[in-house]
C-alpha cells in the first residue's frame, strides 16, 4: 500500500494544496500543543478548513477515493459479518468503518489514512490486506452508529417496553402510578431496562447534536422530542407505564427529590460520551398527566468559541471586535431566548481574555466554564442577585465584566456606573432589534444622559439553520415566490434532504446580526431622549445593516434558504 511511503503530514498537504498558509499552520500547531488535539480538529475549529477540505486533500494526495455518507458510499455490506471482523470499539477508537470484503482484501473508510501504525494493527487483527478510502470524521461517526446499531438498540429498548406493557396487562392489573411507594419508585428507576433506555435516549440525542430533550406525559402515551438546530423532532416513545420510572431515573441522576411531584424542580448532572464531558441541565414541571422533564444538553465541543465562525458579516465583525477591545464602555446583545446571545458573549470573552486582564462574569446559569475567567452563579435564594454580585465585582479590581442579563433598573444602573468608571461591561437584553435596546433602558428608568456616554455598541441577533452542504440544490426563484423580497443573486439554494442531514435539508446553524455602533449623531439623539424610530433612522443612515438585510445576504451566499431567513426576520425591518 502506498501509504507507508507517504509520510507527509496533514498540515503540509493542506499548505501544498493552497488551502492554508504557513502562518495559519503555525498558529494551528501552537493551539494543538496547548490542547493536545489532532491538527485536523484544530484547523476545523479555527475555521481555516472544513472536514471535507481535509479528506478531499488526503484522497487527492494519496491517490485514494473519497466517499461521503450523502452519496450512500459508507454503507457496509450487511451480509459479510463485518461487525465481527472489525469490533465496534476499534472502529470508534480510530474513526474507521469496514465497507466490504473481497477474498483477502478489506475495503475500509478512514478519517486519517496517514496513521500507518493503526492500519498495520487492522491488518493483523483481520488478516486482510487493507484497501483504503477516505471520508470525513462526522460521516464515519454517523455510519458507525447506523451500522453497529445504537439507533437500533434504542428502537429495540422502546419496542421491548411495549412488549412488557402488553405482558403486564395480560397477567394482572397495572398498579396505579401515583400509588407507588418511594422505595418502589427507586427500585423501578434502577432496573436495568430503564437505566439502559435513559442512557440510550441521552446518547442518541447527544450524537444527533440536540440542544434539548423533552419528555412529555399525555393521557395514554409519552412524547419524546429532541430539538435539533432549533426545531423539535419526535422520536419513537417508550410505553406509557415507564414514565414514572424514566422521570425518577433522571431525577436520581440530577439529585432531585423523586417524591416531590407537585412543584417544579431544577438540577444538573454530567455525562461522558466518547471522551467528551457534557453538562445536562434538568427542569421538571407538574402537568395534569404527570411530570414533564426537559433536559438542556450543553456540549462545549459543539459551541464555536471563535467570533469569526458565528456568522458576522465582515464589516459587522470589524465593528464588534473594535467595541469589545475598548478599555471601557457598555456592549449589549439583544434577542429572544435561544438566539445564541450567550454563545456570542462566551466567544467574545474567549477572544479578549488575557493574563494581563481580570475578567469576571455573573450568570444564571453558568452554561460553559471558561479557563481564565472568574464565573459566578446567581443564587437568589441566598441573596446573590445580579445586582449584589455586580457590587462585589466592583471591589474585585475588574477590567472586564460580563453580566448574563440586565433585568431591572438596579442592575442596569450598576452596569452603566461600571462602564463610566473605566470598565468594559458585556451584557444582554430581551429586545427584538438593536435600537429598541436604548428605548428599553429608558423604559426601566435609566436616564438618557447616562446611556449616551456609556453605550459603545448594541447587537441584535437571530439563528438560522444552515443548508446541508451535501444535498442543497440551486434554483431560480420566481417573482411570485419572491414577492417584495429583492435579491442580488439569480440563483439561490433550497433544502432537499439526505442521510447526512437526517432528511431535513439543514445541518447546523449560523447567526445573523444587526450591529448598531455608537457615534456622535446617536449619542446626541440618545441624550435628548429620541424615540425608537428616530434612533433606527440614524443608525441606518450611519451604516447599520438590519437583521433582514443580513439574512438575505446569507441567502445570496447559499448559507441558508429564503424561507428560513424570512422565518426569523421581518420584511418591514428593511
Amino acid at each position: 500500500m502506498a501509504l507507508r511511503k507517504s509520510r507527509l503530514k496533514l498540515g503540509e498537504l493542506l499548505v501544498k494544496e493552497g488551502l492554508i498558509t504557513n502562518e495559519q499552520l503555525e498558529k494551528a500547531i501552537a493551539v494543538q500543543k496547548q490542547e493536545g488535539k489532532r491538527i485536523g480538529e484544530v484547523l476545523v475549529r479555527l475555521g481555516l478548513v472544513t472536514e471535507k477540505d481535509i479528506v478531499v486533500t488526503l484522497g487527492k494526495q494519496l491517490n485514494i477515493p473519497y466517499a461521503s455518507l450523502a452519496k450512500g458510499l459508507l454503507e457496509p455490506d450487511p451480509n459479510q459479518d463485518l461487525e465481527k471482523l472489525v469490533p465496534e470499539s476499534f472502529a470508534r477508537q480510530y474513526c474507521l468503518i469496514p465497507i466490504s470484503r473481497n477474498l483477502n482484501s478489506l475495503t475500509v473508510a478512514f478519517s486519517d489514512p496517514l496513521d500507518v501504525l493503526m492500519i498495520d494493527n487492522l491488518k493483523k487483527m483481520t488478516g486482510c490486506d487493507v484497501n483504503p478510502i477516505v471520508a470525513s470524521e462526522s460521516d464515519i461517526a454517523q455510519a458507525i452508529d447506523k451500522f453497529y446499531g445504537e439507533k437500533n438498540l434504542l428502537k429495540e429498548a422502546i419496542s421491548k417496553s411495549y412488549d412488557e406493557e402488553q405482558e403486564v396487562a395480560g397477567i394482572t392489573e397495572i398498579v396505579e402510578e401515583e400509588s407507588l411507594s418511594l422505595d418502589a419508585l427507586i427500585a423501578k428507576a434502577e432496573e436495568a431496562p430503564v437505566v439502559k433506555l435513559v442512557d440510550l435516549i441521552l446518547r442518541q440525542a447527544i450524537k444527533d447534536r440536540a440542544s434539548d430533550i423533552h419528555i412529555e406525559p399525555f393521557k395514554e402515551r409519552i412524547s419524546i422530542r429532541c430539538r435539533i438546530d432549533g426545531v423539535l423532532y419526535e422520536i419513537p416513545p417508550p410505553a406509557r407505564h415507564l414514565l414514572l420510572a424514566i422521570v425518577s431515573r433522571i431525577k436520581i441522576l440530577a439529585r432531585l427529590d423523586i417524591a416531590e411531584k407537585r412543584l417544579p424542580q431544577d438540577g444538573a448532572f454530567i455525562v461522558k460520551v466518547e471522551n467528551k464531558i457534557i453538562d445536562l441541565r434538568v427542569s421538571t414541571i407538574p402537568t395534569v398527566h404527570g411530570e414533564k422533564v426537559v433536559l438542556r444538553i450543553l456540549d462545549k465541543s459543539q459551541v464555536p468559541l471563535d467570533l469569526s465562525q458565528l456568522g458576522f458579516e465582515t464589516k459587522d465583525l470589524e465593528n464588534y471586535r473594535q467595541a469589545i477591545q475598548s478599555p471601557w464602555g457598555l456592549v449589549f446583545l439583544t434577542g429572544p431566548t435561544g438566539c445564541g446571545k450567550s454563545t456570542t458573549l462566551y466567544a467574545s470573552l474567549n477572544e479578549i481574555k488575557s493574563p494581563h486582564k481580570n475578567l469576571l462574569s455573573i450568570e444564571d446559569p453558568v452554561e460553559y466554564r471558561l479557563d481564565g475567567i472568574n464565573q459566578v452563579q446567581v443564587k437568589p435564594e441566598i441573596g446573590l442577585s445580579f445586582a449584589n454580585g455586580l457590587r462585589a465585582f466592583l471591589r474585585q479590581d475588574p477590567n472586564i465584566i460580563m453580566v448574563g442579563e440586565v433585568r431591572d433598573l438596579e442592575t442596569s444602573q450598576i452596569c452603566i456606573r461600571a462602564a463610566l468608571t473605566g470598565h468594559l461591561v458585556l451584557s444582554t437584553l430581551h429586545t427584538n432589534d438593536a435600537p429598541t435596546a436604548v428605548s428599553r433602558l429608558m423604559d426601566i428608568g435609566v436616564a438618557p444622559y447616562l446611556i449616551s456616554p456609556s453605550l459603545i455598541l448594541v447587537g441584535a441577533q437571530r439563528l438560522v439553520r444552515k443548508l446541508c452542504p451535501e444535498c442543497k440544490e440551486a434554483y431560480e426563484p420566481t417573482q411570485e415566490a419572491l414577492g417584495k423580497v429583492k435579491l442580488n443573486a439569480d440563483l439561490i439554494y433550497r433544502p432537499r434532504g439526505c442521510d447526512y442531514c437526517n432528511q431535513t435539508g439543514y445541518r447546523g446553524r449560523s447567526a445573523i446580526f444587526e450591529i448598531m455602533l455608537s457615534n456622535e449623531r446617536l449619542k446626541e439623539a440618545i441624550s435628548r431622549g429620541a424615540n425608537y424610530q428616530q434612533l433606527r433612522e440614524i443608525a441606518r443612515e450611519t451604516g447599520m445593516k438590519t437583521l433582514y438585510e443580513n439574512g438575505l445576504k446569507k441567502v445570496e451566499q447559499g448559507i441558508t434558504s429564503l424561507e428560513e431567513a424570512l422565518s426569523v426576520t421581518l420584511i418591514g425591518e428593511a
